[in-house]
């Protein structure tokens, strides 16, 4: 057989190095638009080291990428924090952020002192006095917290976590696919703290072994993955080659690839599309055409990454700080990486990564780079309280349209495109755009898509 694999991010590349796993004798062709494999997962070099400019860490308390990361034969290579303490930034000052929260959600009112004002924390206590919780579909995740359990949750815990895995606004995402695990616990519970309680402690009774490590990363880089996968699974992967049009054919279907002015054909037996969702939808159309309108229903957001490198110097703030948008600052975070990473910390530059992009709000990522790294430097150093705050390097990576919002009614979209995709054989989507944005629910999304086609 004959795979055709649209799409050469994680998603793509690893259900090719799956399919040859169990179908080592089939041919797997990866089409690529763009001039590098690997979509989100990036890294540069800074001062020395291979720095991740994409995703820098993956969970290590669920199977998938770690579990592939093995499979690979990197598993020496795996690296866990140092630490992973971090604090939240407030018009106040700098707090530690509260243990035990689901995204930001509090199971309780302890521990909420000082990142809530007392009437916050107070309102925080009386969530469980109010009428009992209905929970009947998906709503928006502002939406719900801010009725139940004030305005200060959602602005100062929930926002900069969400603003960091999504880049999007709590006031507009699903509860239901942002926060799976408490939309669950919600049907059964009488108030949204009991929820939060539930769906902690049933994360936790999930996990392997309590020791092990939240996150992990590569000892080169989340980057290093898309290569090694490309080399583990022989695909051909064809570069600068986006694929225009799908159609079936008799024994499978031809895709139209290459140069729209003089497109060439690529004949297959099974198809996946693993695009974002807008070219997604394009490709789906004449084959899937029921996909086609939910996939509209998924928009983008843009954000850019600046990696920095400044002197070795002292400092005091964990793994980093979170930083919502009731700041004021240009900055959604900051990954203190030589003190969070093991493997980064030479003595010799401190290295730093900052995001910057909402949805909805990019107007700043209009800046040109040397000027949106100028400003993002002087953010950080302020955040940061540097002593040295002049940077040695600087890389600024932009992802235009890089992360899939998963707005209000996402969950019945994501079902409308899979039906829809699924009436049609030899034919499968996968990717960030539908069940979780991370690298391991990318990976899990992979592997359900060939289970799927094989």
């Amino acid at each position: 057989m004959r795979l055709a694999v649209v799409g050469a991010g994680i998603t793509g590349l690893a259900a090719a190095f799956e399919w040859h796993r169990r179908r080592p004798d089939d041919e797997v062709v990866v089409l690529e638009a763009g001039d590098r494999v690997g979509g989100k997962l990036n890294r540069v070099e800074l001062a020395g080291h291979w720095y991740d400019t994409g995703p820098e860490a993956v969970l290590a308390r669920v199977p998938e990428a770690v579990g592939l990361v093995e499979r690979l034969g990197l598993g020496d290579r795996l690296v866990t924090p140092a630490t992973t303490r971090a604090s939240v930034v407030l018009p106040d000052g700098r707090h530690p952020l509260p243990p035990g929260t689901v995204l930001g959600v509090p199971a309780s009112a302890d521990g909420l002192d000082g990142v809530l004002t007392p009437a916050g924390v107070a309102r925080v206590a009386a969530e469980a006095d109010l009428p009992p919780l209905r929970w009947d579909g998906d709503t928006a995740v502002g939406g719900l917290l801010r009725a139940r359990l004030g305005d200060e949750v959602v602005d100062r815990l929930v926002e900069p976590l969400l603003g960091g895995v999504y880049a999007g606004r709590a006031d507009e995402l699903s509860l239901a696919a942002t926060m799976p695990q408490l939309a669950a616990a919600l049907p059964g519970a009488r108030s949204v703290l009991a929820a939060a309680a539930a769906a902690r402690d049933a994360g936790a009774g999930s996990r392997f072994d309590p020791g092990t490590p939240v996150f992990a990363t590569v000892r080169d880089g989340i980057g290093a993955l898309p290569a090694a996968l490309v080399a583990a699974s022989r695909a051909q992967v064809r570069l600068r080659t986006p694929a225009h049009g799908l159609r079936r054919v008799d024994g499978g279907f031809e895709l139209s690839v290459g140069a729209a002015a003089a497109p060439g054909t690529l004949r297959a037996d099974a198809v996946l599309v693993t695009a974002p969702a807008p070219k997604a939808a394009r490709l789906l159309a004449d084959v899937a055409p029921g996909a086609v309108d939910p996939l509209g229903g998924i928009p983008y957001a843009s954000m850019a990454v600046v990696a920095m490198a400044f002197p070795a110097q002292d400092l005091d703030a964990g793994s980093g700080l979170l930083v919502p948008p009731v700041t004021g600052r240009l900055v959604k975070g900051v990954t203190v990486s030589s003190a969070k990473w093991p493997h980064l910390a030479s003595g010799e530059h401190l290295l730093v990564r900052s995001s910057v992009g909402r949805f909805r709000d990019e107007a700043e990522l209009q800046r040109d780079d040397a000027d949106l790294a100028g400003a993002v430097v002087a953010d950080v150093a302020d955040l940061l309280g540097l002593a040295r705050p002049e940077p040695v390097a600087t890389r600024v990576v932009r992802w235009g349209g890089g992360l899939p919002q998963y707005l209000v009614g996402h969950p019945a979209r994501v079902a409308a495109v899979r039906t829809a995709v699924a009436a049609v054989p030899g034919l499968a989507v996968a990717g960030a755009a539908f069940d979780g944005v991370g690298v391991p629910a990318c990976i899990r999304d992979a592997h359900r898509a060939v289970d799927a086609l094989l």
